[in-house]
């Protein structure tokens, strides 16, 4: 039987998902170089060696000049030659990669020698199934998403509408000051989302129109918040629909469809399920309820709102990772972490999204969201 390859892994910067994963530790410049079971080696440049060695995971956590890094004009190269070397001492010139290895480094290691092969699906399985403390993790950021979501709608309860406009401290209140209040919410609990979505108005029918200006009052607030906990990597999704000043009878019916067809998808959730089938399920529950979607075979009405993005997806050291929920068959598994995320859309008037986010488990799911799902900001007081 042939032994595997050497994997190897270059750090893509601090947030890098499968370097994370492998060694728990996040770094600009490294490597991880896993041999076998138990055979694993860090290796970080001397200003990350005592970090390394309190935060990380590997049998060995060594600082790469005493393993003979020399620093060129080019470090890619470096690195290259320094990763070529150490594999070629234990015994050949093979290594694994990951699939999202920058182009620049692959063509580095083949010119330092080294014979590469891409792993396709390099740890999806196993980032999957979460295990205890990735949970707590999940949970962390995701408590950190609902209080950062609490704020933001606490300000826009609080607001005074003056000709439409919502004011504080007699200043119109904005996205982006809304989003710097969400983002100190999220600092003070060791997270940080950089591209949280607080959108109002027409443009919320776009659903990653990231939000800005003033907002009004009979206009839907989409907020949208994903931190990552900065110390562990992990993710929390959140979104919730707000409406200050009273929603009119459309974004009613929108919000409601959404509310139910959230109850149906998560209805649909439990290990050995089909995210297929959760997708579908809740697309369906909006189409009974007069509004369209672009899922083959559930169009429904194709000139009113109608949801254009998936059900839901994964979430771990990515905010969008395996599983999907969208129209392709795809086994949920004990300890996945999925979103579920109905919206509905139209230009001229703006969106509605209604998302929880939860851990897939025997015969159904845990709940990590707990804020009410009302589009009046009274509600959440």
């Amino acid at each position: 039987m042939t032994t595997p390859a050497p994997l190897l892994l270059a750090a893509g910067g601090d947030h890098d998902p499968e370097f994370r994963y492998a060694c728990r530790f996040g770094v600009e410049d490294g490597l991880y170089l896993r041999f076998g079971a138990g055979d694993d080696l860090l290796v970080v440049s001397i200003l990350e060696l005592e970090r390394a060695r309190s935060e990380g995971r590997a049998a060995r956590i060594e600082e790469a000049g005493s393993l003979g890094w020399r620093d060129q004009a080019d470090r890619r190269m470096a690195w290259a030659e320094l990763a070529a070397r150490l594999i070629q001492e234990r015994g050949g010139p093979r290594a694994r990669i990951s699939p999202s290895l920058p182009a620049g480094l692959y063509e580095a290691l083949r010119s330092a020698g080294l014979e590469l092969e891409i792993v396709p699906d390099l740890f999806i399985e196993e980032r999957r199934r979460k295990d205890d403390r990735e949970l707590e993790w999940v949970a962390q950021a995701q408590a950190a998403a609902e209080a950062a979501t609490l704020e933001v709608i606490r300000e826009v309860a609080a607001a005074q509408i003056l000709d439409g406009v919502l004011l504080r401290d007699e200043r119109p209140l904005t996205s982006e000051w809304l989003m710097a209040r969400a983002q100190q919410v999220l600092i003070e609990r060791g997270c940080i989302c950089e591209q949280m979505i607080i959108a109002g108005g027409e443009r919320s029918s776009q659903p990653h129109f990231r939000g800005q200006g003033e907002l009004r009052a009979g206009e839907p607030i989409v907020i949208d918040i994903f931190p990552r906990h900065q110390a562990s990597g992990y993710c929390g999704d959140l979104t919730r629909t707000v409406v200050p000043g009273g929603a009119s009878e459309l974004l009613q019916r929108m919000h409601g469809a959404c509310l139910e067809a959230l109850e149906v998808g998560l209805g649909a959730i439990a290990a050995g399920a089909d995210g297929r089938d959760a997708h579908r399920a809740t697309c369906q529950r909006l189409v009974d309820r007069g509004f369209g979607t672009t899922t083959s075979g559930l169009e429904g009405e194709a000139d009113g709102p109608g949801m254009i993005h998936s059900t839901g997806h994964g979430v771990g050291l990515e905010v969008h990772e395996a599983p999907p929920l969208r129209n392709l068959s795809f086994q949920l598994a004990p300890r996945d972490v999925v979103t579920v995320e109905p919206g509905l859309y139209q230009a001229g008037v703006g969106g509605v999204r209604v998302e929880d986010l939860v851990v897939v488990a025997a015969g159904g799911f845990d709940n990590l969201t707990s804020l009410p799902k009302s589009l009046d900001p009274a509600d959440y007081l």
